[in-house]
């Protein structure tokens, strides 16, 4: 009986939705491409997180009619290889927005008010941290906002509407009309938001365009006292160049919850910055997040088995031509 290989963990009610659907569910035993290539086999279907789908592992599965991806980012995945082959990505646009815009807040309080570094303090009987560290508040602060899709839109608005901050908008895909109406301001140049910027949070998707976006030219730009905060991809910044940027005083501090190559090794220069702030890729892992994901990829497997169109295709041009079971080998 053909299945659905799931990489990485998801929530149950995912799993409960395929097997409710009569679709077996078989979590791998390691999400390393070598073992998928492996565990494939045989299936109809494969839900993906950021451990993605390299071509190796798609040619292993000459039953595979559907690849799920459990998030946006479809970086990890050969997706040109995909599509090439007939077979439809889906994936979840709308599942996360709220959870990450929550977290590119709390990265950002978190740097103003130096809480990783006041935490330590406390613990190591610090009683001098209050009157040595550097404090800030966000209200009324300038926050440009790199990308404008749903994560940056909701973003701009929790930090305009409960900070009563100024929002600068830059982006390529930007919709200017909808950045007027919300009160917002539109930049040209990305430069130019740098520069007027005391937050700046990246929203982009990475692709050739924008990978290194942000390097060492960029942070020359920015305020010493600004901070850089990034929920989207690790690949948009040039991770060497902002160690030196901190370390020079070019900017005042940095929060990353991705990085160009997860995990992060114990010996790169972002972990030995005090002041920077590093979390596992956890925007987007609330509990509610991870159950609408879940829900939102499997139930699009379900449609692409059972021959009906989801509604958030990655490759849309390949449905007409779509793998069918019976062109199977």
């Amino acid at each position: 009986m053909s299945f659905c290989l799931v990489v990485q963990p998801i929530h149950p009610c995912g799993l409960e939705r395929l097997r409710t659907a009569g679709i077996p569910a078989h979590v791998a035993s390691s999400a390393d491409m070598e073992t998928i290539s492996g565990e494939i086999r045989g299936a109809s279907a494969v839900i993906t997180r950021n451990a993605g789908l390299n071509r190796t592992a798609i040619e292993a599965a000459v039953d595979l009619l559907v690849i799920g991806v459990h998030g946006i980012g479809v970086d990890p995945i050969d997706v040109a290889y995909a599509t090439e082959i007939g077979i439809p990505l889906v994936y979840t646009p709308l599942a996360n927005t709220q959870s990450v815009a929550e977290h590119a807040m709390a990265l950002m309080l978190a740097l103003a008010r130096d809480i990783v570094n006041g935490d330590s303090a406390v613990r190591q009987v610090n009683t001098d941290f209050r009157y040595t560290a550097h404090f800030s508040e966000l209200s009324e602060k300038t926050i440009g906002i790199v990308g404008f899709g749903r994560i940056g839109q909701r973003t701009a608005q929790i930090a305009k509407d409960a900070f009563a901050m100024r929002v600068v908008v830059y982006g390529r895909e930007r919709d200017t009309t909808l950045i007027t109406q919300l009160g917002m301001e539109n930049s040209e140049r990305l430069e130019d938001l740098l520069v007027e910027s005391d937050v700046v949070s990246l929203h982009l998707p990475l692709n050739a365009q924008t990978r290194y976006i942000i390097a060492a030219d960029q942070l020359r730009c920015m305020k010493p006292s600004a901070i850089l905060i990034n929920t989207a991809r690790g690949g948009l910044i040039n991770e060497v160049e902002l160690c030196a940027a901190l370390d020079k005083g070019e900017i005042a501090g940095a929060a990353l919850d991705v990085v160009e190559q997860e995990p992060l090794s114990a010996e790169h220069c972002l972990t030995r910055a005090a002041n920077v702030i590093l979390s596992p890729h956890t925007g987007g892992s609330t509990e509610e997040a991870l159950a609408r994901t879940a829900d939102q990829v499997t139930a699009q497997v379900i449609d692409v088995l059972t021959g009906r169109k989801p509604p958030h295709l990655v490759n849309p041009e390949v449905w007409n031509r779509r793998r069918q079971p019976a062109s199977i080998s």
